[in-house]
């Protein structure tokens, strides 16, 4: 997974406290992080704080980037991603306390989907409660596992599961009024 010379520089760059390097690689990866905090908030200001403090967090850490280990964008996101989750939970409105182990399993239509565009799409799950939000991005957007959202979360797998159903009840619910417009 090797690292262009330019994103070497920047990295090294940004090691030295770099202000230049710092803004190039914050406009370089801007882009992608913000739509990745938009999918976990609720409106964009919410998004652009977690942005800021994932960035502040990548300048803090980025003496330990393994460039062998994930490329560059990847090792951004992870730390972005956890900076939505720090956020949602410092909001403190994040989990009901409900434990499932077999959570029914609401399918969404595939056809609904490709009918609306990605902003519509973006705007629906903004509407998701936080913990389903979170939950959804996770497993359908991000791959993680249920078990593995679990140990991120701090909650079982089973709620893990009951909030993905939510969520897909909700979305499922969401999109038939938006097809009946």
């Amino acid at each position: 997974m090797a690292n262009a010379p330019a994103d070497i520089k920047l990295i090294d760059g940004c090691m030295k406290n770099d202000r230049s390097a710092q803004e190039q690689l914050y406009k370089q990866f801007y882009g992608p992080m913000t739509s990745i905090c938009l999918r976990y908030t609720k409106n964009e200001e919410d998004a652009i704080e977690v942005l800021h403090n994932g960035f502040l967090k990548v300048y803090k850490k980025i003496h330990t980037y393994d460039g062998s280990k994930a490329s560059l964008y990847t090792w951004i996101r992870t730390i972005i991603v956890h900076s939505a989750i720090d956020f949602i939970r410092q909001r403190g409105k994040f989990y009901s306390q409900v434990e499932l182990e077999k959570a029914e399993e609401a399918s969404i239509d595939a056809d609904a989907i490709q009918r609306i565009s990605t902003r519509e799409l973006l705007k629906l799950v903004q509407q998701l409660p936080n913990g389903a939000q979170t939950v959804f991005n996770l497993y359908i957007l991000e791959g993680y596992n249920h078990k593995e959202i679990a140990t991120l979360l701090g909650i079982s797998e089973g709620t893990s599961k009951w909030h993905l159903s939510e969520a897909r009840k909700k979305l499922q619910h969401l999109l038939q009024k938006l097809a009946s417009v």
